[in-house]
């Protein structure tokens, strides 16, 4: 038992004064407890984008933005992204402990072999225009999911959690890569058991019925740890809507759908499309000088997109790991011949020994190096964000499931510092001046 001398905080406003109990995390600053504020004082706290407040208690990941420090289970993510793999990455973020081989292989052979869709789920694609975004398809379809598995919808019952855990992270990689195929007027491509997670997808994006394809070692370990890089990343926008969907009891695989949808927003998980897309607005290398000019002119709206980073104050430990992964694509495939990758590599030079850069701590971020191995991949910039959604797909589950063991969790019921007309009386239409 712990014979630390429990603290508080004590808040005076007026003529009332409470003390508030506080609590020690293993990790970050200390967190005022202010269950009772609104019970004992009659006031709420203000609190926009709920950047100061702690909405949950979780063991899963911890960030560091001043040290930039990225923290699975407490493992760094460098060491995980290079001595490790996605799989792995996923059963230590949902179960707590790096896996012996027998209980990672376990792991594997269930996630491999639950890749397949319903049959029938061809046909609910099909309901799609072909100009469809990728991430309203895969939307629709990961909600759909509960329609087809009722056998894995009931919250209450620990196995049927675990089968929805299961399915979503398996089936993900079909899902997405099926809305690529359709956005393509290609056929769709089966998962082969015999694959890992990486080159499956790859595979199921990239195939044809009409002759072999082959996946590149390379490209399966730059997508391997595109996958492990964006696996979780704390309470961010969308990992607190799936918490706040779970909450309210909704089935996982509705609560992982609007995740999704959350993640969909250009502030969030469209960062490295908007970044690959600012690189083809440059153009050409000659035009740099222009653009970084322009950056630099605080009159100008323009803003260089994938450098910087709002947690990560100094750099984006991620960005470390997939700068190598870049370096070993662009080296594969080449960039003599591609304008938009010529661009990427001068800017990164360029900001890495500009003092004004280095000064503003504006380092090339993970956003700006996946969105050149999704380029050079060969993929659209509408399937960046899908890919985004498929990594972070196990951090919304490993949440909602840790959520929903939590004895203290109950439904979401954020308050406001109401604005509008005091009570008022209904006038009849004829009597409106």
């Amino acid at each position: 038992m712990s014979t630390e001398t429990p603290k508080s905080a004590k808040l005076t406003f007026g003529d009332t004064s409470l003390d508030l109990p506080m609590h020690s995390p293993t990790l970050g600053p200390d967190v005022i407890d202010i269950r009772k504020l609104y019970a004992q004082g009659d006031v709420f706290t203000y609190d926009p984008g709920f950047t100061s407040t702690a909405s949950c208690e979780s063991a899963i990941t911890y960030i560091d933005g001043d040290k930039g420090e990225l923290l699975y289970r407490g493992y760094p993510i460098d060491q995980l992204a290079e001595k490790s793999h996605f799989l792995e990455v996923c059963y230590l973020l949902l179960y707590g402990e790096l896996p012996d081989v027998a209980k990672l292989d376990d792991f594997v052979n269930r996630v491999t072999r639950h890749s397949m869709l319903h049959e029938q789920m061809h046909f609910f694609y099909r309901g799609f225009r072909r100009d469809a975004h990728p991430m309203a398809i895969i939307c629709g379809v990961q909600g759909a999911m509960s329609s087809f598995y009722h056998d894995s919808i009931d919250i209450n019952d620990p196995w049927q959690r675990e089968v929805a855990t299961i399915r979503m992270i398996a089936k993900m990689p079909t899902i997405v890569s099926w809305a690529f195929k359709y956005s393509l007027g290609q056929p769709f491509i089966y998962p082969n058991n015999d694959l890992d997670y990486a080159s499956n997808f790859l595979r199921m994006c990239f195939a044809v019925p009409t002759e072999d394809y082959v996946v590149d070692p390379i490209l399966t370990r730059a997508m391997d740890r595109i996958f492990t890089l964006h696996a979780d990343h704390e309470q961010n926008a969308s990992t607190s809507t799936v918490r706040l969907a779970g909450s309210s009891g909704a089935n996982p695989f509705a609560c992982i759908a609007a995740g999704i949808a959350c993640l969909w927003g250009p502030a969030h998980g469209g960062a490295n499309q908007a970044c690959l897309e600012m690189l083809r607005e440059i153009g050409t290398v000659d035009r740099i000088p222009e653009y970084i000019a322009r950056a630099k002119d605080k009159n100008d709206p323009f803003r260089l997109m994938g450098f910087g980073h709002r947690v990560y104050k100094n750099f984006d430990p991620r960005a470390k790991v997939m700068k190598e992964s870049a370096d070993e694509v662009l080296g594969l495939l080449g960039i003599e011949n591609n304008p938009t990758l010529q661009v990427a590599k001068e800017l990164e030079r360029i900001a890495l020994e500009d003092p004004y850069f280095v000064d503003k701590k504006l380092y090339p971020n993970v956003d700006f190096y996946s969105g050149i191995i999704l380029d050079a991949m060969g993929f659209p910039t509408s399937m960046f964000t899908p890919i985004f959604a498929l990594a972070r797909t196990v951090g919304w589950i490993a949440q909602w499931k840790e959520m929903m063991q939590d004895p203290t969790q109950k439904i979401g019921r954020p308050r406001q510092l109401y604005t509008g007309s005091k009570n008022r009386d209904y006038v009849d239409i004829e009597n409106r001046g």
